[in-house]
């Protein structure tokens, strides 16, 4: 049976699919654009760049395509309203955000017409965002690669979201890797779409380099790890030799803080180069964030291959609530 559409706001995407948005670079409007095209919500990561740099980005994906186009954007950012502020001049259509909560930005929403769709780990936040003025929420469990705001798994989380959260979408993210898990989720759990970002980094128009997307395909699954992050959560990624260095107590810290990028700030080590080393292909030294089920993705594909698969699979078995 086909796919329900996914309305957020003022914007319908007519599969209901939301492309994670991934830090830093990762998901940039070369991957959000095709996303976008295919009928889904293609995100671009808004964190740690600067504002002029998403400006650009978002400018032109919004000019590539007539589809819907979202950026993430992390609380926990220390330019975090400059890079809202920033994305809405530009002409995002909406605001994910999450590693954090903020209730002004709900105001802000509101202000300028844009949906804020809240990323959530708990029914508690997932109840306050509603309230507050979320257009959806992202329920976000164990499973999800990069900062992780829970321990608990997919299947065991979202029901207790799906109790207290009755007026907006809810849509389902971590460890998503196929249609029927899609389906499983949208007829099993209630939930009105997914979200899903490792398996878009393994796609032909993500701008990562060769050498990331060859960690992903090559990780089984002992090489998904959890690491301490300097944001103050955990995050998942693969164990490449930076983090069995990190594991084994070396010192990974640098001398001066470069970005400046974070409110608050272990200054164990500093993401954000990590992040733009492994971007870039230097996957020895740089920390590579992945899903759960990463390990069982082994081929590159299009975007538009990704979502015909997805569609197919999930229509084959879903069932009309």
């Amino acid at each position: 049976m086909k796919l329900p559409e996914l309305k957020i706001g003022q914007f319908t995407a007519s599969v209901p699919i939301i492309q994670g948005g991934m830090s830093i670079r990762v998901s940039t409007s070369a991957l959000a654009i095709p996303v976008a095209e295919c009928g889904g919500i293609g995100t671009i990561g808004g964190s740690g760049l600067p504002v002029p740099e998403l400006q650009e980005d978002i400018r032109k994906a919004k000019s590539a395509t007539n589809g819907i186009i979202a950026v993430n954007i992390m609380y926990a950012m220390r330019e975090f309203y400059e890079l809202v502020m920033g994305s809405i001049e530009a002409g995002v259509d909406m605001i994910i955000t999450g590693a954090g909560f903020s209730r002004d930005i709900f105001k802000i929403g509101k202000k300028y017409n844009v949906p804020i769709v809240s990323i959530v780990s708990s029914p508690a936040f997932a109840r306050l965002a509603e309230k507050l003025g979320a257009s959806a929420i992202v329920v976000e469990a164990a499973e999800a690669g990069g900062h992780l705001g829970t321990q608990t798994t997919l299947r065991e989380l979202f029901p207790s979201i799906r109790k207290v959260v009755s007026k907006v979408p809810l849509i389902a993210a971590g460890g998503i890797t196929n249609g029927f898990e899609m389906a499983e989720l949208m007829d099993k759990f209630g939930a009105d779409g997914i979200q899903i970002a490792s398996r878009f980094v393994l796609s032909k128009e993500c701008s990562v380099s060769q050498k990331f997307k060859e960690t992903f395909l090559q990780a089984e699954k002992d090489d998904i790890v959890l690491v301490s992050s300097p944001v103050g959560m955990p995050g998942r990624a693969i164990n490449t030799p930076f983090v069995r260095k990190m594991a084994g107590g070396e010192d990974v810290s640098t001398k001066e803080c470069k970005y400046k990028c974070l409110k608050k700030c272990s200054y164990r080590y500093c993401i954000s180069d990590r992040l733009i080393k492994a971007h870039g292909g230097d996957v020895e030294e740089g920390l590579v964030f992945s899903g759960a089920n990463t390990y069982k993705m082994k081929e590159i594909l299009s975007v538009r291959e990704i979502f015909n698969r997805f569609v197919k699979e999930a229509e084959s078995v879903y069932k009309e609530k």
